[in-house]
C-alpha cells in the first residue's frame, strides 16, 4: 500500500513568478532520467541529463533527492494509487489557489517527460477530470508535440517543444508546424531563431500564455553554464 506522501509542490522560484500575472502553478518533481531506476525522461539527450535543473534550489538537499526518487518509484510501481492521490491533491490545490484569488494551473513534468495524456484513472485522464483547469509542460517528444499541434491532445493541455544538442532537425519541423520551442541561449537572447521571434521565457513559466509561433528563450543556468555540447546556443 502506498504511504501518504506529498506529490504536488507549491511552485519553485520560476513558477512562482506567475503569481504576478494572477496564476498559481502547482507541479510535480520526479527524479529525472533513470535516477530512480525507472526512466522518467524517455527522450532526454545526454546534455539534457547533464544540465538538468533537478539539483537547483531545494533540489540540492539530499532529503529532497531521496523524496523525489521515492516518489518516482511509487509512480511506476503503484500508478493507480499514485493517480488517486494526485487527483485528491489537484482538487485541494484548486481550492487553495482560489482562496488566494489566483487561477490554478499545473505543470506535471517539472523534471520529467511523462506522457500524462496516456495515464488514466477510472477510464479518464487528469485533463478530462479537470476540464476547466490549464495544464502545461515542456517535452522533447516529437510525436507528443505533433499530436498537440494537430489537435489530438486535450484542449486544456499545452506543450512547448524543448530543444537539445541533438534534435535541431526536429525543432525545424516543429517550427514549420507552428509550434513553440524552448531554446537555452548563452548570456543573452537573440531577436530571432529559426525565423521566429524570441520571447523571454524567464519572465514567468506560464507557457500556455505564450504567443504562437514563438521561440521561448531561456538563459543558461546551473550546470548548463559549462555546456560545450551545443545544448546551449551561442548567438555571438
Amino acid at each position: 500500500m502506498m504511504q501518504i506522501m506529498k506529490i504536488l509542490n507549491k511552485g519553485n522560484a520560476k513558477t512562482k513568478k506567475g503569481e504576478k500575472f494572477g496564476y498559481k502553478t502547482f507541479g510535480i518533481h520526479l527524479a529525472p532520467s533513470t535516477l530512480s531506476g525507472f526512466n522518467a525522461c524517455l527522450w532526454a539527450s545526454r546534455a539534457c541529463i547533464q544540465a538538468c535543473l533537478n539539483t537547483a534550489g531545494h533540489g540540492q538537499r539530499e532529503s529532497v533527492q531521496i523524496a523525489r526518487i521515492e516518489k518516482t518509484k511509487k509512480f511506476f510501481q503503484e500508478e493507480t494509487l499514485f493517480m488517486e492521490k494526485l487527483v485528491e491533491e489537484i482538487t485541494a490545490a484548486i481550492k487553495s489557489a482560489k482562496k488566494a484569488n489566483l487561477t490554478p494551473c499545473f505543470r506535471l513534468n517539472l523534471t520529467s517527460d511523462i506522457p500524462w495524456e496516456a495515464k488514466k484513472i477510472n477510464g479518464q485522464t487528469l485533463f478530462e477530470l479537470f476540464p476547466q483547469v490549464s495544464f502545461y509542460d515542456y517535452t522533447k517528444s516529437f510525436n507528443r508535440m505533433k499530436n498537440f499541434l494537430s489537435g489530438k491532445m486535450p484542449q486544456n493541455y499545452h506543450l512547448t517543444f524543448s530543444r537539445s544538442e541533438s534534435n535541431e532537425a526536429l525543432c525545424e519541423l516543429v517550427a514549420k508546424l507552428g509550434g513553440n520551442i524552448a531554446v537555452v541561449f548563452r548570456n543573452s537572447l537573440p531577436e530571432k531563431y529559426l525565423g521566429k521571434k524570441v520571447i523571454d521565457g524567464d519572465k514567468n513559466d506560464l507557457r500556455f500564455l505564450d504567443p504562437k509561433n514563438s521561440i521561448v528563450g531561456l538563459i543558461e543556468k546551473g550546470k548548463a553554464k559549462n555546456d560545450e555540447s551545443g545544448f546551449v546556443v551561442c548567438t555571438l
